[in-house]
């Protein structure tokens, strides 16, 4: 038995040196990319690629391990022979994903994925933009590499004993499988990505400010995998109109991006802000909804912290969340990207690092960027999103000690408000702005917090977040960073609170939005429809930044706008404007809710431009 259990182990231990050497030959190849980068950076691209590494090495001995375990009751040499030519038939894809992600990263500037395939519908269109010289190199790569999988396997094949005695009875062969089956059980760990909330994903291996070391660490196979499981023709999704009404129709929606558009709104509607570039602090708080908070409208006695802020900053009382998932609410507030109702850009890191991100933006004009969340960044490909938004620093739940991170979700809100209080009072008040952006998590389910004022679990949770916002904003003012600071709180999304409202209707999506901070030039109270992606064209255009790359993203301060809110649900969506609101199912094809019905057709076919436009663009990123 431990001889079986030891070559198992073995094949998929094997596998790791022929994705560990892709590392280095990689960086290698792309010398141009990699020329200044130092043994250290080789390293570092090597270890944190091994999680991925390990991944595709489970699937890859599941084979191993069943043919091991059909050899407890049916002894022979067929094992090795059937090992042999499963690592020769293995080889073959494996060598050909490696050397044509090679030779396409350098055009690309991402890790193969199913794009692949959508060149090789045309082949002979595809095979003649490929230089004569590159087509034959790889293809000398590909056989080499494939020549030395093979070797190498079987090599291990030689020196290990792939076909032990079998036991003698029928309960020690019995005895056998179960404890096969067992390492199978435990080899599920590493194909899962670990045993954290998150399972593996292509960003679980970045590590750097440097997109380039990231996609270094990935390993392309898992990375053409994923895409393919996840591949869809989202450009022909929703197409409701022709081209030419839908262009018609978005853009009596979006502003046409002028030069110095910021300036002309700050005449037109006043300046927010004392300065043209203050530090920036933007708090998102976790399932909070306006139906919990009193000053937008909400229940009262929960947030007495929030309630008496809102007097103090500029209160925004009509915002809508785009989505009901944190991934999703990400994009909305941080790249100003309206969320999709089946799917998540998030997931698809080839896409979402074309985005725009108010964090690129802010950086490209002296800001630095650092994201801080309690919990496990490489949930939903969480780290390399940020990473590719711009973000040079991130903080997780492994920064922090495991006694702090006993939640469900990591280290509770208490916890990291302490953490950012110590990092900003440690920041030099006259050195480069910052801007820095802090995900809650305690007031997500199961709503178990260190705090007991409220029956209910959820509205509990919203409390002692509450809480830990007064006391941090409370040792905030007395730092002299307040001065110059702008503190934005915003939802990720909402929750359906009261359990009576509809999963659909506005009220499951209204959340609140306050700008508060020592940079607020006047206290105000802004009640204009508004979406979350509409901080970015906010935010920046009272910055004086351009704001042209924010496609579905409007100033609320605008007057000229078409002031609305844009929401999405599990496919389908809700409209809301002066005019009243309007929700819609697409597999239904119906409305779900019009009030009133006399202006619900215009709402619908407003909703319907955004919704198509949204696809034309995610298919073509």
């Amino acid at each position: 038995m431990r001889k079986r259990l030891l070559f198992i182990l073995t094949i998929f231990v094997a596998w790791l040196p022929v994705f560990v050497i892709q590392k280095p030959v990689f960086m290698f190849y792309q010398q141009a990319l990699a020329k200044d980068y130092s043994l250290t950076d080789y390293l570092q691209v090597i270890a944190h690629g091994l999680l991925l590494d390990c991944t595709v090495a489970g699937y890859l001995t599941v084979i191993p391990l069943l043919l091991t375990l059909v050899s407890v009751w049916i002894p022979g040499i067929w094992l090795r022979k059937a090992l042999k030519a499963y690592s020769l038939i293995l080889a073959i894809p494996i060598a050909a994903i490696f050397a044509v992600d090679a030779a396409l990263y350098g055009f690309w500037g991402f890790r193969i994925d199913a794009t692949v395939f959508f060149y090789l519908r045309s082949p002979a269109e595809a095979m003649a933009s490929v230089p004569t010289g590159l087509f034959i190199g790889q293809t000398a790569v590909f056989l080499l590499y494939t020549a030395a999988i093979y070797t190498w396997f079987s090599w291990i094949l030689l020196q290990t004993p792939g076909t032990p005695a079998s036991p003698s009875t029928g309960m020690e062969r019995l005895g056998e499988s179960i404890s096969i089956l067992l390492l199978g059980g435990i080899l599920f760990i590493p194909i899962r990505g670990g045993v954290t909330t998150s399972t593996a994903n292509v960003g679980m291996v970045y590590f750097s400010d440097n997109q380039f070391l990231n996609h270094a660490a990935i390993n392309p196979c898992f990375s053409l995998l994923t895409s393919l499981s996840k591949q869809q023709d989202f450009a022909s999704q929703f197409d409701f109109f022709t081209e030419e009404r839908r262009k018609e129709l978005f853009e009596t929606l979006v502003q046409p991006q002028v030069e110095h558009q910021g300036d002309s709104i700050r005449q037109t509607t006043g300046q927010l802000l004392k300065t043209d570039r203050p530090n920036i602090l933007i708090i998102l708080l976790e399932s909070f909804s306006a139906n919990a908070i009193e000053a937008v409208g909400g229940e009262a006695g929960i947030t007495p912290n929030l309630n008496r802020l809102s007097k103090e900053g500029i209160l925004f009382t009509n915002l809508y969340a785009n989505s009901f998932r944190t991934d999703r609410g990400l994009v909305s507030v941080l790249n100003g990207y309206l969320a999709q109702p089946t799917t998540s850009i998030m997931k698809y890191p080839a896409k979402s690092q074309t985005l725009p991100s108010i964090a690129r933006s802010l950086t490209q004009v002296g800001y630095t960027a650092d994201m801080l969340y309690g919990g496990d960044i490489n949930f939903t490909n969480m780290r390399s999103y940020f990473y590719s938004s711009g973000y040079s620093r991130i903080t997780s739940d492994q920064d922090f000690p495991l006694s702090s991170r006993l939640s469900k979700w990591g280290a509770n809100d208490d916890i990291t408000f302490q953490r950012l209080y110590e990092d900003l009072s440690r920041r030099p008040s006259d050195g480069k702005p910052w801007l820095s952006t802090f995900l809650t998590l305690s007031s997500h389910e199961p709503f178990e917090v260190p705090y007991h004022r409220l029956e209910d679990p959820y509205l509990n949770s919203v409390a002692f977040t509450d809480s830990c916002i007064g006391d941090f904003i409370e040792k905030f003012k007395r730092l002299p960073a307040w001065d110059n600071t702008l503190v934005i709180l915003v939802s990720d999304h909402g929750y359906r609170y009261p359990g009576s409202i509809q999963e659909f209707g506005p009220r499951r999506f209204h959340i609140p939005m306050l700008w508060i901070g020592g940079a607020i030039a006047a206290p105000r109270e802004i009640n204009t429809y508004a979406n979350q992606t509409d901080l970015a064209a906010t935010l920046l255009n009272q910055l004086g930044l351009p704001t042209g790359e924010f496609t579905f993203s409007k100033d609320i301060m605008d007057p000229s706008m078409p002031h609305y809110a844009f929401y999405t649900f599990h496919n389908g969506f809700g409209f809301i404007d002066e005019t009243g609101i309007t929700v819609y199912d697409n597999e239904g094809n119906k409305p779900l809710l019009a009030d009133p019905s006399s202006n619900s057709a215009g709402r619908e076919e407003k909703g319907k431009a955004l919704l198509q436009t949204l696809y034309d663009d995610l298919g073509n990123r």
